[in-house]
């Protein structure tokens, strides 16, 4: 079922976007050579918990971190461990929810750990773009098979493949609500989005094939041919008119 939000919904909603988008804000000032990802998540935990908030995927069907943190080839669910340390030249996807007076913010950015290749700086470039690319066309009434079809066909135009297994998601009280929202897709085919809607729209892409495995702890999720990927997200609210990105 589809949950259209009160405007009193949205207003708290808005509360635990900031603390998200804030927190984003602030783990890219630590990803640093020598850094451990259970750094970056323990930061992550206090920065939550200080604004009053919880951290979404801490516990979350047994995620056992507060930030998912994924190196390189990692496309989601990377978990924080003290043994995995950022090296130069690497990137690193944050995913990261917060829950506040009975609704959650959700978010994802991928960052460059000091100076790294340019056909890495073009990957991450370009899944931003598919974020973006999106949101130009979303408004009420517009379908999710559009959105997806302008995310795919973005990121295929660069020579890159989205992913198929992960997609995005209705948010609100509870983490994942529907619809999801796929990252491919047909135009004209699909949900109607309405005025109201609070989705989260993260674009997965990977510079090689679009294939993906689980790893065997349950969680991480990787390229098949072990090329790297990117991740960018941020939960949106649908207006008559267009959107507003509540991570931004």
């Amino acid at each position: 079922m589809i949950n259209i939000k009160t405007d009193s919904e949205v207003a708290a909603m808005r509360e635990a976007n900031a603390i998200v988008r804030d927190l984003l804000c602030y783990i890219e000032e630590h990803v640093k050579e020598g850094v451990s990802t259970a750094y970056l998540d323990k930061l992550a935990r206090e920065f939550i918990e200080k604004r009053g908030a919880k951290p979404s995927f801490l516990g979350y069907n047994g995620f056992p971190a507060s930030i998912c943190a994924s190196v390189d080839d990692v496309v989601v669910h990377g978990i924080p461990n003290r043994n995995v340390i950022l090296r130069e030249g690497q990137i690193i996807g944050v995913d990261v929810g917060a829950y506040i007076h009975g609704f959650h913010g959700d978010a994802a950015r991928t960052f460059a750990v000091g100076r790294i290749s340019a056909e890495k700086q073009r990957l991450i470039d370009v899944t931003r773009e598919c974020f973006f690319k999106a949101v130009e066309i979303i408004k009420a009434g517009v379908r999710l098979g559009d959105v997806g079809a302008t995310i795919q066909a973005h990121a295929e135009s660069n020579g890159y493949s989205v992913v198929r297994e992960l997609v995005g998601h209705g948010i609100g009280r509870e983490m994942h609500e529907d619809p999801a929202v796929p990252n491919y897709g047909t135009a004209g085919y699909g949900v109607r989005l309405q005025r109201n809607m609070t989705i989260a729209i993260e674009p997965m892409v990977n510079m090689g094939r679009k294939e993906v495995y689980t790893a065997r702890d349950g969680w991480t999720v990787r390229t098949a041919d072990g090329m790297p990927s990117a991740h960018y997200e941020n939960t949106i609210l649908v207006t008559d008119s267009g959107v507003e990105i509540l991570t931004l």
